[in-house]
């Protein structure tokens, strides 16, 4: 895979990852790379879409737990409570 590809698709994952520092860091680097800005504007739109679409996906089962109950410790548990 070329430079160029590898850069914008970490910028969709900077941009995805909320990382405003390594956002900025890595489309400067994807323009030194030969990307233009419409490249990297298709890009964050693309990298959108997949978090849009993410984030119904999650609420929707989110809402389908709501009467679920997990015991803390157990394996289904994440530990952050």
């Amino acid at each position: 895979m070329e430079t160029k590809t590898k850069l914008l698709i970490a910028v969709g994952a900077a941009f995805n990852a909320n990382c405003q520092p390594c956002l900025k860091t890595i489309i400067k680097k994807a323009l030194d790379n030969g990307a233009d800005k419409k490249e990297i504007a298709e890009t964050i739109g693309v990298a959108k879409l997949v978090r849009k679409n993410a984030i119904t996906q999650i609420d929707r089962f989110a809402a389908g737990l709501a009467d679920l109950e997990v015991e803390e410790g157990s394996k289904d548990s994440c530990g952050c409570s």
